[in-house]
């Protein structure tokens, strides 16, 4: 899994693991900030998620082009300074009047531009790694890597906004509408965490920014020149494949939206016994240590190697037991919390997923990128479903088990294991050399359309059965699925 990946691709991931924490921080209580602060509904409160979501995902369209032209290092750095500024703003209490829309309003546009000059271009150079014919093997495990990278941590980001939250109310009297400001500060500090260690480590992928001629003439040696109508061929697959993925990000992205609003208005509010360790992120992080300490020890060629994932697994197990002994009577549940089992569950299951397509690439039998994105479309339909059958018969003020909420983020995370890392790779490999910016922007942009659609759901809900809400989405997926696999073979040959 890590073996032979270059030193530069940790050094992105961890740069990319500080934004995306606080990123996720704040994204985790966006909506419940908007109807707790302003009193907005939960319809307007997710148009204005939507609006955010999409304009962070498609401005990298923009940033990409923009890095095609200067450099992607440049762009990285004035990204992060600009977010840095907007979360700034974020964190001032202003109240709850037009003012406060209005500060709240360019806080969030500072965020998407900052995102757009940050987020694609990154991903970019760590693609750019593997532009070495030597090291194109790794590509997709590298994606997969980074985006694990990514998830840790979005994996702490709801328990920190939600403790910060508590501990500002519990100790200094702030009320729950200007508690969510210390959550928002947190991004902040993030951002500088997340710049120390990308100039720290630059050394180590300074030859993936192609910030001077020189530099991107040499790299450019490695890639064939394409024809035109290669050039055509895959910008057409690409496009094809980016349509596919805009009803995914609309089905996946409703954690923030929809599956926060159920969270919120039809799920337990507390748990007990052993189901409640699941909401205490220390004991997921010990879940996930106990899996790679399994796949380490039965890995590792050295004595020394499996002796220190021996410790590691005992170790773990021994804290889930302490854990366990000390559970309190009860644990409450705030509708944030649930939004930790999506990264939870990339982390611990990425190193599974990369397991199980090495085994089929050793017998000719790994499926192609695209074919992967089809069934992840397949998987989310899945995820929906779940939601569909625990909402049968369901009304307002009635509440069922957080499981039905942990088990569709589980299917959801198959889903997104089969479907965005292997469609970022797939976007670094076809992309054409001298579009790779704009076209992973493009990638961006069918996420920020998908991210538009979230909406839809939210202004659904309230105002038809829950199983119609989650219907729309089970269908969107399917038909999704259905036409990629009917133009697969155009798409595998550009791969």
């Amino acid at each position: 899994m890590f073996d032979g990946q270059p030193k530069g691709l940790y050094a992105l991931a961890l740069a990319n693991t500080g934004e995306r924490f606080g990123y996720y921080t704040m994204l985790a209580v966006f909506t419940l900030f908007l109807m707790d602060n302003f009193g907005w509904s939960q319809g307007v409160a997710g148009v204005w998620y939507a609006v955010f979501l999409a304009l962070v995902y498609f401005l990298p369209l923009v940033g990409g082009i923009v890095a095609d032209k200067i450099g992607f290092g440049k762009c990285v750095t004035t990204g992060i300074i600009v977010m840095f500024l907007g979360y700034l703003l974020l964190s001032i209490p202003a109240g709850s009047g037009i003012v406060a829309v209005g500060i709240m309003a360019l806080a969030l546009l500072m965020v998407c531009v900052g995102t757009s000059l940050f987020k694609g271009n990154l991903q970019v150079m760590v693609g750019n790694l593997y532009d070495d014919p030597k090291l194109e093997s790794k590509r997709d495990s590298a994606f997969s890597i980074f985006y694990m990278a990514i998830n840790i941590g979005a994996l702490f980001a709801p328990s920190a906004a939600v403790e910060i939250m508590r501990y500002v109310e519990a100790n200094f009297g702030v009320s729950r509408a200007d508690a969510y400001h210390y959550a928002f500060g947190v991004a902040c500090l993030s951002l500088i965490l997340s710049i120390i260690i990308y100039y720290a480590f630059r050394g180590t992928f300074k030859h993936a920014d192609y910030n001077s001629k020189s530099e991107a003439a040499n790299t450019a040696a490695h890639v064939p020149e394409l024809s035109p109508r290669e050039t055509k061929d895959r910008v057409v697959a690409l496009c094809l494949v980016f349509a596919v993925v805009i009803f995914f990000w609309m089905a996946f992205h409703q954690n923030g939206s929809t599956l926060t609003f159920f969270a919120k208005e039809y799920t337990d509010t507390v748990a007990t016994g052993v189901g409640s360790m699941m909401f205490d992120v220390w004991n997921l992080v010990a879940v996930i240590l106990i899996v790679y300490a399994l796949f380490a020890l039965f890995q590792s060629k050295t004595g020394k190697g499996k002796l220190v994932s021996a410790v590691v697994f005992l170790a773990s197990l021994a804290f889930l037991g302490y854990k366990y002994t000390t559970l309190p009577a009860s644990t409450p549940l705030d509708a944030p919390i649930f939004q930790q089992f999506n990264p939870c569950f990339v982390v611990g299951l990425t190193p599974v997923s990369m397991a199980i397509f090495a085994a089929l690439a050793k017998r000719g039998k790994e499926p192609s990128a695209p074919r992967k994105i089809g069934l992840g479309m397949l998987v989310a339909a899945c995820g929906f479903i779940i939601m569909t059958v625990g909402s049968i018969g369901l009304t307002s003020g009635e509440t069922v088990s957080p499981n039905w909420l942990v088990s569709t983020y589980l299917v959801l995370t198959f889903a997104e294991l089969l479907l965005s890392p292997m469609g970022i790779s797939f976007v670094s490999k076809v992309a054409p050399p001298k579009m790779k910016g704009m076209m992973m922007g493009g990638w961006f942009v069918a996420t920020a359309v998908g991210n538009l659609l979230v909406s839809i759901p939210a202004l659904l809900w309230g105002n038809v059965p829950l199983v119609v809400v989650w219907g729309v989405l089970v269908v969107l997926c399917l038909v999704s699925a259905l036409f990629i696999f009917s133009i697969m073979k155009r798409l595998e040959k550009v791969c």
